[in-house]
């Protein structure tokens, strides 16, 4: 073999060799602890509020390779639904969710999990009582398996009220 196909035949091999190794590298690019974080809440359940009345269930399910966690939520009585992406951000190594439902309401948070929990925050917002708020949703991973969400709203760092305190049982249905 010539040296100038022998050097062809090399680089062939080499980039080949690459092209294999880069592929495999990449073929689980969410595969992270830190994409994992949130699957605590992945499954189907019912939730009941802190009285323990039923008031809707939740789908949360893996997407796009295990990249996105999709919820899907409809009340008790089906007159509300929503959805939210929920993803790992590697470039701002947070945890974001956008939130969307039938009324127009939208909600975006951001943030990591600390220990058992998940805790989201939004960017502030001025209310129309001119105080500056912000959002913070937390997930809470129970020891019996049962996943506690508070969404609190905050004013200077201080809770001023609870939107929704919530229990998630896993739903055989």
């Amino acid at each position: 073999m010539s040296g100038f196909k022998l050097y062809f035949f090399i680089v062939f091999i080499l980039w080949g060799s690459y092209s294999i190794l880069w592929a495999q590298e990449d073929s689980c690019p969410c595969c992270t602890d830190n994409h994992k974080a949130f699957n605590f809440w992945i499954g189907t359940w019912k939730v009941t509020d802190a009285e323990g009345s039923f008031v809707g269930r939740n789908r949360i399910e893996s997407v796009e390779n295990g990249c996105v966690l999709r919820e899907h939520w409809t009340s008790s009585k089906g007159n509300f639904s929503g959805t939210s992406l929920n993803f790992y951000n590697s470039k701002t190594q947070q945890w974001e969710q956008l939130w969307v439902d039938n009324l127009g309401n939208h909600l975006k948070l951001k943030g990591n999990k600390v220990g058992n929990q998940m805790i989201l925050t939004s960017e502030d917002f001025v209310h129309t009582d001119g105080n500056t708020y912000k959002n913070r949703i937390t997930w809470t991973l129970n020891g019996n398996g049962t996943v506690r969400q508070l969404w609190e709203v905050l004013h200077e760092g201080k809770v001023s009220n609870v939107v929704f305190d919530g229990l998630y049982t896993r739903d055989d249905q």
